[in-house]
């Protein structure tokens, strides 16, 4: 296969692997919100209103339903990721420069993955593609119009 037939086809997925990878993201980071908030999976719970872990939770908790769900997708992500790049600086960095090195390898990822929600949009199968379009979800996982954000 040609490597321009091949990106084609490639590219004709890409809103649905980026609606696969905010549904993953957006659970992950839930999860750690939930173990933090709760005391589940392994994980004590942080006390009320202590700083900066309960807010944390909060933050992971709430932005990572609405960043799964697909629902005011940048601006969850845009908060999560200047949450998480908070966290990598003033828990993980003093400890050294890579996050190998300081344990910031989680904070670090989510980070980056956020910011690149940010900038791309929720992608396919999200419930804000669902109720801006009428539609049903088969719909949400077509490409966009060109021109047209997702």
């Amino acid at each position: 296969m040609s490597d321009a037939r091949l990106s084609g086809r490639l590219s004709s997925h890409q809103p649905l692997v980026l609606g696969l990878f905010r549904i993953v993201l957006g659970l992950l980071f839930a999860s750690e919100g939930a173990a933090t908030l709760f005391g589940i999976l392994g994980r004590e719970s942080s006390p009320v209103g202590d700083w900066p872990f309960w807010y944390a939770g909060v933050i992971e908790l709430v932005c990572g339903v609405l960043i799964l769900l697909g629902v005011v997708t940048r601006g969850a992500a845009f908060l999560s990721s200047g949450a998480m790049a908070f966290a990598y600086f003033t828990e993980h960095q003093k400890d050294g420069l890579f996050p190998l090195q300081n344990g910031g390898l989680s904070p670090a990822l989510f980070c980056w993955g956020f910011l690149l929600l940010v900038f791309f949009g929720p992608g396919a199968l999200s419930l804000s593609a669902l109720a801006r379009r009428g539609g049903t979800a088969q719909d949400t996982a077509r490409p966009p119009v060109a021109g047209r954000a997702l």
